[in-house]
């Protein structure tokens, strides 16, 4: 049975590892913009996934995604909205 790209996403930020959406690509054989749509349909579904600038030895900027926990004020932020 093949693994779906969400799979493959999900599997690989459990590990605890940054990664841009061309390394997913890279990875797992499809697009940096599919790769993208695949994250945020993974943030719809409830997952905390960030996304957080990085600076590469070259000096250049690279979005690298990763979980993390939200913070209460986030979690009071959504509350609110949902309720709005």
């Amino acid at each position: 049975m093949t693994k779906s790209l969400k799979t493959k996403i999900l599997d690989t930020l459990s590990t605890g590892v940054e990664v841009s959406a061309k390394q997913f690509a890279a990875r797992h054989g499809s697009s940096a913009s599919t790769a993208r749509a695949r994250i945020s349909e993974l943030r719809r579904e409830g997952y905390t996934i960030y996304n957080n600038a990085r600076t590469d030895t070259k000096g250049r900027t690279v979005y690298k995604y990763r979980f993390g926990n939200p913070t209460k004020a986030l979690v009071a932020a959504g509350f609110m909205a949902l309720n709005s």
